[in-house]
């Protein structure tokens, strides 16, 4: 209750409306597979675009399984998964790297940059063969920073960490190096005090001296220029061609385009700095790192130097692979916090209602291949709020797909049959076949997407067109699908003028009530959104005020979802209700701190069988 201390006018704000329930999103995918290239650890990426998917994860291009060419199944999954109305889909990659190599060789690396003895390198951020880059290192130079009459010139302008050059005058003899106030380079590079001076000395060489008159390791007959550079790194990828380009970096700790800072591997302050972008293919290693600035990233810039030292200014990252085909515990995954993988870190995060894992219907043997079935249907069990697509095999048949169907069991997953025929996007430039064969678990999870976005998650997601494919890996006729639909499998079939369509929306549970995946997908739907809409009542005061609010804020949500047409009845009580006082209570319940709400809703099914009977009229008949 407030205070009321002192006479006066008191205005205070209430409300009488009941509160309000949001409805979740549930068109949201989250996808596990191997890919070329991205991050294998931690929080799952979204990508909201197969643009963002390859500035993450890389191209199209088939994996290289030790000299063995695989295709791309969670790339290609992403691609019809956005091409079939999808908006937003989590990735988690999993990486399971060669038998002989260990986990830092499996990394792309520049194991002919390295400086010794302080290892400085440029490293591919992650794993993958997309890592072996070519890098170019150039140098922007700035106007000349000699100032003054011959014999009396000065240098300005330099900062601790400026990398500079000197020309020599008629000669062309160019000498880089790096400026440093506590740690000089002595040889090829300023040491950075306060002011320099150029000066000849007796056999006409020209010598740069400091203020305090010592003379510098810099000397010429006729020193001409002494230029800032300002560096640019670029790093291309024979395998995909893509090109990553950073200009106007600086060896200046100060500067915000500070090498160090731009290329770092993580975030060196804790979140202080703005967060390290992952869609960067390198960063720069320095495993010996001093401690006091400005010097920390002098053995970086030592590298540069070794890199523009070099006539073409090139150099080739080597090391990185794909690894091997991940068995069925990769795609299950571990971990905890930011070292999450596979299934284990999709969990982490709440905004993913559809999951699947683009790859596993093509593993090696039968017994991995329902291996991952079976984790991905136990995930969306235990988690209650998400719901898994399956995949048959590749070259079942009618039998071969019902032995898959009978070694599962769930309310919470859907079996598809069978793979789709697409063409290859490489066939133009002579890599490869005509077409791929593909699983249709990306595409059917976008088909999911589109339609609970244009109809909403009541909708069968059936009797949609399967965009972007050329046909289907076989043709199912109603005598099969007649056999396959009773037992929980759906068909995809090409019907003439219609298309390519899917045809069928069943789960794969044994229970009657659950036979349909809209409506088992609807009640997620309606437990998730009132689970999180009323998390407000706990520890609030359980009594019958606390009841009749819960009543009305759950009654405002069932009835805006019965006026979308997702629940049954011409008018609300015959399509839901809540009660929530005494008769759902016992005194038991109270002394031990239960609110028990029950619940009761009459949801819409699909016309699956949509029966006409048509018989003959005469003039003179009439319908009993």
């Amino acid at each position: 209750m407030p205070e009321y201390l002192s006479p006066g006018v008191y205005v205070e704000e209430t409300s009488f409306r009941a509160r309000s329930i949001e409805g979740v999103a549930t068109s949201t995918a989250g996808f596990v597979g191997q890919s070329r290239f991205g991050p294998i650890e931690g929080e799952p990426q979204l990508v909201t675009s197969f643009d963002e998917f390859e500035r993450y994860y890389g191209s199209l291009n088939d994996l290289n399984f030790n000299g063995v060419p695989v295709a791309n199944y969670l790339a290609h999954a992403v691609n019809l998964f956005f091409e079939n109305g999808g908006k937003r889909v989590y990735i988690a990659r999993i990486f399971e790297p060669a038998a002989a190599n260990t986990a830092d060789d499996s990394t792309a690396t520049g194991s002919d940059l390295i400086i010794a003895p302080n290892q400085t390198r440029f490293r591919a951020r992650f794993p993958g063969l997309a890592g072996n880059l070519s890098l170019l290192v150039d140098g922007t130079r700035s106007g000349n920073l000699l100032t003054g009459a011959a014999g009396n010139r000065v240098v300005n302008g330099l900062r601790p960490g400026d990398m500079v050059e000197t020309n020599n005058g008629p000669a062309k003899t160019r000498q880089v190096g790096v400026a440093s106030a506590a740690n000089p380079i002595t040889g090829d590079a300023l040491v950075v005090n306060d002011v320099y001076y150029a000066h000849f000395d007796d056999q006409g060489n020209l010598t740069l001296t400091n203020s305090a008159n010592v003379d510098l390791d810099i000397q010429a007959p006729a020193l001409e220029s002494v230029q800032k550079l300002t560096l640019s790194v670029r790093a291309v990828s024979a395998i995909d061609g893509r090109e990553d380009a950073y200009q106007g970096l600086s060896t200046h700790p100060a500067s915000d385009q500070f090498l160090g800072g731009v290329l770092r591997h993580e975030d060196p302050n804790n979140g202080v700095e703005p967060p390290v972008d992952r869609t960067a293919r390198i960063y720069l290693q320095t495993t010996t790192v001093p401690t006091i600035e400005p010097n920390r990233y002098i053995y970086a810039s030592e590298l540069l130097l070794a890199l523009l030292s070099d006539p073409n200014h090139r150099q080739l990252m080597t090391g990185g692979d794909d690894g091997i085909q991940a068995p069925p515990d990769a795609f299950a995954g571990a971990g905890v916090d930011h070292t999450t993988t596979g299934l284990v870190a999709i969990g982490d995060v709440e905004d993913i209602a559809i999951v699947a894992a683009p790859g596993a219907a093509a593993l090696g043997s039968t017994d991995d291949r329902q291996s991952v079935r079976n984790f991905l249907i136990t995930h969306c069990e235990n988690l209650r709020y998400r719901f898994a697509i399956l995949s048959a095999d590749q070259n079942h048949d009618t039998a071969g797909i019902r032995e898959v169907r009978g070694q599962h069991d769930s309310k919470y997953a859907a079996l598809y049959y069978p793979w789709l025929v697409v063409r290859n996007p490489f066939n133009s430039i002579g890599q490869g076949r005509d077409t791929l064969l593909l699983p249709p678990d990306g595409a059917v999870a976008g088909i999911y997407a589109r339609s609970d976005i244009e109809r909403g998650v009541h909708k069968a997601p059936a009797n949609e067109v399967v965009r972007n494919v050329l046909r289907f890996s076989r043709n199912v006729n109603k005598g099969q699908q007649d056999t396959l639909n009773p037992e929980g499998i759906n068909c995809l079939r090409f019907f003439e003028g219609r298309g390519y369509r899917v045809w069928g929306a069943r789960t794969i549970s044994s229970d009657p009530e659950w036979t349909y995946l809209n409506v088992r997908r609807l009640f997620i739907f309606m437990e998730h959104s009132i689970d999180n809409g009323t998390q407000w009542a706990v520890f609030e005061p359980n009594n019958e005020t606390l009841w009749l609010k819960i009543r009305l804020t759950i009654e405002s949500f069932l009835y805006d979802v019965w006026r979308t047409g997702a629940l049954m009845g011409t008018k609300p009580e015959e399509a839901y209700f809540v009660r929530c006082d005494r008769t759902t209570m016992s005194q038991g319940d109270l002394d031990n701190g239960r609110l028990v709400c029950l619940i009761g809703v009459a949801p819409t099914k699909p016309a699956e069988f949509v029966i006409f009977r048509i018989g003959q009229w005469t003039a003179d008949a009439s319908i009993l």
